[in-house]
């Protein structure tokens, strides 16, 4: 979701997980001709499935007994991680396993999880096969306040690599994510890089993450704005897109274009009058929009110069209908922006966004996957 002109929005085992032999031989293992068959697809699948559940199961509640991982649980024969892929996974889960610990300091925990994961295509050369996958994970909040959402859910997409074996089996070389924005709270917390110059803008000041947070009631209804409205809408286009408006995807990232739609259904009016300052207008038309529709550096320059929004001083000031932005690596350049959809009695925001997908995801998950991230927090 970054570019400077339109900013971006268990231990593992080596366990085979699925029987699946293709007819590889090693004459035939480096021929382009040897195609990926429905049953290979489905093994894919099955692994993508075991790692990713393995990578949430770190995140759940651990009083009781701990489950079994999901690789072993499908060990059945066929289908093994590359001990590199084996040690990343291993790391990646004790990290996840700090994220849960970092839930629980914020008050927060989850007692269940279900992951699904759908093959959407596969492609197969000489040795390697990638596979592009879907993930549909639901964490059932664990009722500490009491007022806590039932669940919380995103969508996350991920290409898989598998490496050919001489006897005919594949073993799963690489994962990564392709989503743009913010990491979902299964994904493990990585380093920042080095820091960066920041660019020379007037722009919000940081919010701070400490909770609880002073007092900032703010007006639901009777007011300029429909914040109910901003929330149903972010609600129900979390994961099926409005048709009506353009995607940002695959050109730096959605997120930003999606709050832009639920503020605009809440009651905030375009500004298509050409200044020389680009983030002095917000606009969607046919054929184009304003920088500061879509990207998350231009909608906080535009927000603040027309003052469409004031900075809280706490991320958990924010109520309904207002906005989060991230810098995760603290360069000065924003990078993602979500909005507020539901904030419990007891005072915790709920975040719902595109890039990855996702629908009320607790404030507190996303510091603690991002403890050392820049957060700023808008009242709209």
């Amino acid at each position: 979701m970054r570019s400077k002109t339109l900013s971006r929005c268990s231990t593992l085992t080596a366990i085979a997980v699925s029987a699946v032999l293709l007819p590889l031989s090693s004459v035939h293992a480096a021929t382009a001709s040897v195609t990926v068959n429905r049953a290979t697809t489905d093994a894919f699948g099955r692994m993508a499935d075991a790692v990713l559940t393995d990578r949430t199961a770190a995140l759940l509640d651990k009083s009781g007994p701990a489950p079994r991982t999901a690789l072993a649980s499908k060990s059945t024969g066929g289908i093994k991680l590359t001990a590199a892929l084996t040690k990343t996974e291993d790391t990646a889960v004790t990290s996840l396993r700090g994220t849960r610990s970092r839930l629980a300091a914020l008050g927060e925990a989850y007692t269940a999880a279900d992951t699904k994961v759908t093959v959407d295509r596969t492609r197969r050369w000489g040795k390697v096969a990638t596979a592009w996958v879907t993930e549909t994970t639901v964490l059932t909040y664990k009722k500490i306040r009491g007022d806590e959402p039932d669940t919380t859910g995103f969508d996350a997409h991920h290409v898989l690599t598998f490496a050919a074996q001489q006897d005919g089996t594949w073993k799963l070389s690489g994962l990564r994510t392709t989503d743009t924005g913010a990491h979902q709270v299964n994904e493990p917390v990585t380093a920042a890089p080095a820091r960066r110059t920041p660019m020379a803008v007037v722009d919000a000041p940081p919010a701070a993450t400490t909770y609880p947070a002073p007092a900032n009631p703010k007006k639901l209804t009777g007011g300029a704005y429909d914040y109910a409205a901003m929330a149903t809408y972010a609600e129900k286009y979390w994961k099926n897109y409005n048709s009506a408006y353009r995607k940002f995807n695959g050109v730096g990232g959605d997120c930003t274009n999606f709050v832009s739609q639920s503020l605009l259904a809440g009651g905030w009016q375009p500004i298509s009058t050409v200044t020389p300052e680009e983030y002095d207008t917000w606009y969607y038309v046919a054929n184009g929009q304003s920088d500061s529709w879509a990207g998350v550096n231009e909608w906080s320059w535009f927000t603040q110069t027309a003052k469409r929004t004031a900075p809280l001083a706490n991320v958990y000031q924010m109520d309904v209908g207002d906005v989060l932005q991230v810098d995760f690596d603290k360069d000065g350049s924003k990078d993602h922006t979500m909005i507020t959809s539901y904030r419990s009695s007891s005072g915790m925001p709920y975040l719902t966004y595109h890039d990855a997908d996702t629908y009320r995801r607790s404030l507190s998950s996303i510091l603690a996957s991002y403890p050392t991230s820049a957060y700023y927090a808008y009242r709209t």
